[in-house]
C-alpha cells in the first residue's frame, strides 16, 4: 500500500538532503510562533485576571503552572516519542510503519488525556495544599486546575497530532490551527471575565474551549491527508511494537519532564512562602520567560526531528552538522531574546499587574533568569540530539541528577540557610533561590554533551566497520 518515498506531499520537509541550516531555520520559525501562541493561553488568563479579576486571582492562576506541568509532563513526553519514531521511519522510507505509528499515537492521546484529566481533577486541591498555597488563594487555584484538566483529552490529542505533522516537516498547519484557537481563547477570556464576571472559572473555561477547537482542526487535518500519515478512525488502535518504540523514547522524556517539574514545584513552594505578591510577580515573570523558552525549545524540536530523520536514513555526517548548527542557533536565540526582554522587564511586567511590589519580585526573578537562559537552550538541544538517535533514558538520568537533584539540594541547604541569615528578606532570598537555575543548566549541558559524544562516537565506529558510514 505504501511506497518507499519520503515525500508526503505539500508542507513536508526532506531533512536528509541539501543544506541543513536554512532548513533548520525555516523549520524552527513556525515552531517558535506556534509555541508562543500556546503560551498565549496561559498569558491571556493571567493578564485578564490580573487586570480585571479579584485581588487573589493573579496569584491563583499564575501559581498553578508548576503543578499542571507536574501531572501533564509524564504523558506529554510520549508525544516526543511519537515525533522521534515517525521521523525515524520517515527517514528510512518505511511508510507502513509510519501509518501504524500515527494510529497508535492517536489511541494513546485519547487514553492519556482521559487518565490525566481524571488524575488532575481529583488531586488538584490536595497537591496545592502540599505546595503551601495560601488560604486566600487555594480555592481559586483549585477551581482553575480542575476546569483546566477537564479539557486535557483535547490538549493531548492536539499535541500528539502536531507531533506527527512535525516529524514529517509540516509545522505550518499546527501553526494555523493554534492561531485560530488562540484568538478564540483571548476573545472568550474577555467575554467570560468582563461581561459574565466569571473570574478564574471564566479564563479556565476559555482555555479548554480553545483546546477543543485546536484538537478538532488537527484531527481533521490528519483525516484528510493524502499520505502515510492519513488518519482512518476505524484503524485507530494500539500496535504493540509501535507502542513499545514510542514508550521507550517518550516515557523517559515524560518522566524527566515530570521530575523536572517536581523541582519547579519545590521552587514554587519556596516562592509561596513569601506571600501573594511574590507569587504574582514570580508567576508573571515566569510567563514572560516562557516566550523565550519556547523560542529556544523550537530549536530542540528541530534537533530531535532532523536527527531522527537522518538517523533513520543513516546519514551520520549530517547528524554532526545538526549538532553544531542547532547549538549555535539556540545560543543566538537565547542571548538575543533574553537580553532584549531584560531591557523591557518593567514594562512587560506592567502588562500583567500594576502592583509595584509584584513588579519588583518579577524583576528580581527575570534579572537572573534572562541573562543566563541560553544555557537552558544548550542543555535541551543536547537532550534532543540524544533522543533523536534513540537514546532517551540516559538524558533523563542526567537531568534528574544535575538539574532536579541539584535544585532540591540547593533549596534545602544553601537557600534555607540564606533565608535565616538575611532575616527572611524576600527579595534577597528569592535572588538566591533563582540562582539554582543557571548553575543546574551549566552542569546538565556538560553532562549531556559528554554522553552524546561517547554514544554517537560508538554508533559511527560501528557504521564505519560495517561500511555504512556516510
Amino acid at each position: 500500500m505504501f511506497g518507499k518515498t519520503r515525500r508526503f506531499g505539500s508542507g513536508t520537509v526532506d531533512m536528509t538532503t541539501g543544506a541543513l541550516l536554512p532548513k533548520i531555520v525555516k523549520f524552527t520559525i513556525p515552531l517558535m510562533i506556534m509555541g508562543m501562541l500556546q503560551l498565549l493561553y496561559n498569558a491571556a488568563d493571567i493578564i485578564v485576571v490580573g487586570r480585571w479579576g479579584s485581588d487573589a486571582s493573579l496569584a491563583a492562576v499564575s501559581s498553578t503552572g508548576a503543578l499542571i506541568n507536574l501531572i501533564v509532563n509524564v504523558f506529554m513526553g510520549l508525544s516526543v516519542g511519537t515525533s522521534v519514531v515517525v521521523a525515524q521511519h520517515f527517514g528510512a522510507g518505511r511508510m507502513k510503519d509510519v501509518s501504524e505509528t500515527v494510529h497508535t499515537s492517536v489511541a494513546m492521546a485519547v487514553v492519556c488525556g482521559i487518565v490525566v484529566g481524571i488524575l488532575g481533577f481529583l488531586s488538584a486541591k490536595t497537591m496545592l495544599e502540599w505546595m503551601d498555597s495560601p488560604e486566600n488563594v487555594i480555592d481559586l487555584s483549585a477551581l482553575y486546575v480542575k476546569i483546566y484538566f477537564i479539557g486535557m483529552p483535547f490538549n493531548m490529542l492536539y499535541n500528539f497530532g502536531a507531533a506527527v505533522l512535525r516529524a514529517v516537516g509540516d509545522n505550518k498547519r499546527p501553526l494555523y490551527y493554534l492561531t485560530i484557537s488562540g484568538i478564540v481563547n483571548v476573545a472568550l477570556n474577555l467575554l467570560f471575565v468582563l461581561v459574565f464576571h466569571m473570574d478564574v472559572a471564566g479564563v479556565a473555561l476559555a482555555t479548554i474551549i480553545s483546546q477543543l477547537i485546536s484538537a478538532i482542526l488537527i484531527t481533521a487535518s490528519l483525516m484528510h491527508s493524502e499520505s502515510a500519515i492519513k488518519l482512518h478512525l476505524k484503524k485507530i488502535r494500539i500496535h504493540k511494537d509501535k507502542l513499545i518504540n514510542i514508550v521507550s523514547v517518550g516515557l523517559p522524556a515524560g518522566i524527566q519532564g515530570s521530575i523536572f517539574s517536581i523541582s519547579n514545584v519545590l521552587i514554587q513552594s519556596s516562592v509561596n512562602f513569601f506571600g501573594d505578591a511574590a507569587m504574582g510577580g514570580s508567576g508573571a515573570g515566569a510567563n514572560i520567560e516562557g516566550f523565550i523558552y519556547t523560542a529556544m525549545n523550537s530549536v530542540y524540536q528541530a534537533a530531535i526531528t532532523f536527527t531522527g530523520q537522518n538517523f533513520g536514513a543513516k546519514q551520520y555526517r549530517r547528524i554532526k552538522t545538526i549538532a553544531y548548527e542547532c547549538m549555535a542557533l539556540v545560543v543566538v536565540v537565547g542571548v538575543v531574546t533574553g537580553y532584549i526582554t531584560k531591557l523591557f522587564d518593567n514594562q512587560l511586567l506592567s502588562i500583567y499587574t500594576d502592583n509595584p511590589t509584584e513588579i519588583e519580585f518579577g524583576v528580581t526573578r527575570m534579572t537572573i533568569i534572562l541573562i543566563t537562559y541560553f544555557l537552558d537552550g544548550t542543555m535541551d538541544v543536547m537532550v534532543g540530539m540524544l533522543r533523536g538517535i534513540g537514546h532517551s533514558i540516559l538524558p533523563t538520568i542526567m537531568t534528574i541528577a544535575f538539574v532536579c537533584g541539584f535544585r532540591i539540594i540547593w533549596i534545602y541547604t544553601y537557600f534555607a540557610q540564606y533565608k535565616i541569615s538575611v532575616d527572611y528578606d524576600p527579595v534577597k532570598s528569592l535572588r538566591v533561590l533563582f540562582l539554582s537555575y543557571p548553575i543546574s543548566w551549566i552542569m546538565a549541558t556538560i553532562a549531556h554533551t559528554i554522553c552524546f559524544l561517547i554514544i554517537f562516537g560508538r554508533i559511527c565506529k560501528k557504521a564505519r566497520a560495517a561500511g555504512e558510514y556516510r
